[in-house]
């Protein structure tokens, strides 16, 4: 491209435009400033030193001087909430929701608040009605992800499935698993009360919405074999191993009792070994060797240990084996071998535990929801344990 001489004219031009806008910007600017009361400066002047409590107090006095600033009033009622003002953040909200002059969308905005601080507060009915309102609002989403937090709390699972499913149409994320474990919580409470025909109906439904939920098919195992159906609980149970046969730990000593009191020791065995091999798990192994330890004696139990111990090196293999080990020696030969598997158990104790994967919560029984942060499904059924060990 050549250089004409016009273009000469063109640069100041721009530069006299790009001056003017400038100057216009600084008059919005300082017009804007002297606006705003001299609480709001001091506001932000505590907030930049961390004095918190006497930035609160200076953006209130904004709020009082300028009721229009709706965003501040937001922020303030937000910040009460957080500290645990709960009574300051609903007279804020409530105060929002019932001016005339808010827009929809800021006022929807204020419910949702308000909702919340009804929460915090403990006002659940109240809580529950205002979240509900939100339905066909762009807080639909977190609104119901509330409510199905709050039927949790209540225990009211019906509300909860309901809750659930909402979510799912709202999110396109499946909360089969959910809904699953809803239903098994409402299975538990009519057991608990005798309505067996209601539990089989809900832990059947459960495994329609989410087939691979092992809670309910134990439930039913349990059920059949409370009602004498052995063969009818041990298919059940077996059938853990095609949905996710990490948990045939959980099921393992059923299953040995259940062909126990069918005469069938030796197939239960069988089988459990079977899975040992397969799918290796320190809970598997303690219910195989008691198994074998009672009906074939401590020599068969020691070598189960050793076998699998070759296979897979772990302390809590270790101390099983010391424990099989203190049964198939002489009395008088047994101190230093007890030595040693006391200092193995003492380390292992920290292992035998069942860790949330949520929240890193550990806990020596295995939890379907977790008691620290209620995340359900969050325990992987198999205990710490330290693999690579040289024998």
């Amino acid at each position: 491209m050549e250089f004409e001489p016009w273009m000469l004219l063109v640069f100041p031009l721009f530069f006299g435009m790009g001056w003017w806008a400038a100057r216009l910007d600084i008059k919005e600017l300082l017009s804007e400033s002297t606006a705003l009361p001299e609480s709001y400066f001091q506001g932000l002047n505590f907030l930049l030193n961390e004095q918190q409590d006497k930035a609160i107090e200076a953006f209130i006095e904004v709020v009082k001087v300028d009721p229009q600033t709706v965003e501040l009033h937001f922020a303030l009622g937000s910040l009460f909430r957080r500290r645990g003002e709960v009574d300051r953040a609903l007279r804020m909200h409530h105060n929002l929701v019932d001016r005339a002059d808010l827009d929809d969308e800021k006022r929807q905005h204020a419910i949702f608040e308000l909702a919340q601080d009804y929460l915090k507060a403990g006002i659940l009915d109240r809580a529950e009605h205002l979240l509900r309102e939100l339905e066909n609002t762009v807080h639909a989403k977190p609104a119901w992800e509330f409510l199905l937090e709050l039927f949790q709390k209540e225990r009211d699972w019906l509300k909860a499935i309901a809750a659930a499913q909402k979510l799912s149409t709202f999110s396109g994320q499946s909360y089969a698993k959910h809904v699953a474990f809803f239903y098994c919580e409402l299975a538990a409470e009519e057991i608990a009360a005798g309505d067996k025909a209601a539990a089989r109906a809900h832990l059947q439904q459960a495994l329609l919405d989410c087939p691979v939920s092992v809670r309910a098919t134990i439930m039913l195992g349990d059920m059949a074999a409370e009602d004498g159906d052995i063969d009818g609980a041990i298919l059940l149970w077996q059938g853990i191993e095609q949905q996710d046969a990490n948990y045939l730990s959980l099921v393992a000593e059923r299953l040995l009792k259940a062909y126990a009191d069918s005469g069938r020791e030796s197939d239960g065995i069988s089988l459990l070994r079977d899975y040992l091999v397969k799918y290796h798990s320190i809970d598997l192994l303690n219910v195989v060797f008691d198994g074998i330890l009672k009906y074939q004696g401590p020599t068969s139990a020691y070598q189960l240990v050793r076998d699998e111990l070759e296979r897979n090196p772990s302390l809590l293999g270790l101390d099983k084996l010391l424990e099989a080990r203190l049964l198939d020696i002489p009395l008088d030969k047994r101190a230093d071998v007890q030595l040693v598997k006391d200092l193995v158990h003492k380390r292992t104790r920290n292992l035998a535990m069942y860790h949330c994967s949520h929240c890193g919560f550990k806990a020596r029984k295995f939890y379907w929801h977790c008691p620290a942060c209620q995340a359900w499904d969050s325990y992987a059924p198999r205990r710490d344990e330290e693999s690579g060990l040289p024998l």
